[in-house]
C-alpha cells in the first residue's frame, strides 16, 4: 500500500454477456471493461484497447465512476471507429456502451 492508499487498477474482465440500456431492453455485450476507481487517460487507453479487440458490430461496456471518464469516452468513439450507444447511469457508476463500426 502506498503512501495514500492503494490505487485500483483498471481491468479487462473479458467476455461479456448483457447489459441493461435505459429504456430497460438489453444488449448483448462483448468485453467488458472495469475502470472504477480510476481515472483519467486510463480509461481512454482501456476502452481504446478493448475495441480494438472485438469485431465488427460488437459492444464493449465500460464501467466508470469518474465524471470526467463520462465526458471523454463519446467524443472518443469517433477515432476508434465506432459509436457510443448510449450511457446509463446507475447507483455508483456509469455504464457506457459502445458499438465498433
Amino acid at each position: 500500500m502506498g503512501l495514500f492508499g492503494s490505487k485500483k487498477k483498471a481491468e479487462d474482465v473479458g467476455g461479456g454477456g448483457e447489459g441493461v440500456l435505459g429504456d430497460g431492453s438489453t444488449i448483448k455485450v462483448a468485453r467488458k471493461v472495469d475502470c472504477l476507481g480510476v481515472s483519467c487517460p486510463r480509461p481512454q487507453l482501456m476502452t481504446k484497447k478493448a475495441v480494438g479487440e472485438v469485431g465488427a458490430g460488437e459492444v464493449v461496456e465500460v464501467m466508470v465512476d469518474n465524471p470526467t471518464s463520462v465526458e471523454a469516452l463519446p467524443p472518443l468513439c469517433d477515432e476508434l471507429g465506432a459509436t457510443h450507444v448510449e450511457t446509463v447511469k446507475a447507483p455508483n457508476c456509469w455504464h457506457i456502451f459502445i458499438r465498433r463500426d
